[in-house]
């Protein structure tokens, strides 16, 4: 019995301790007007109350994210480099920054 605990103790702990896992997701750049540009990569963590991308340069992290009636607004946050964050759906998630006239959506899964 001892053997045993021994054995599988050290796998427990590791899965216990590992952090959420990110997927790699297309993205689609637009302007806000919706003018399509070109299309980038990034892992999205998603954390269910908010998420966050990374690129090779860069990670964002969108903070809580909110919405007053979650059928009706798509939840959103304001992350401290001054982009707004929505969580579109399960699977799409937005990056927009009004300085740039850029936004950025990233579909992952099918």
């Amino acid at each position: 019995m001892l053997r045993v605990m021994m054995f599988t103790l050290p796998f427990l702990l590791a899965a216990c301790s590992s952090g959420p896992q990110g997927v790699e997701c297309p993205g689609k750049v637009a302007s806000i007007y919706g003018q399509e540009g070109h299309v980038t990569h990034g892992t999205v963590f998603d954390l269910v109350s908010s998420f966050s991308v990374a690129t090779d340069d860069v990670k964002v992290e969108s903070g809580p994210l909110h919405s007053t009636d979650r059928t009706r607004y798509i939840p959103a946050a304001v992350t401290k480099e001054g982009y707004l964050a929505q969580r579109i759906s399960d699977k799409q998630f937005r990056l927009i920054d009004p300085q740039q006239d850029q936004m950025i959506t990233w579909t992952c899964g099918k």
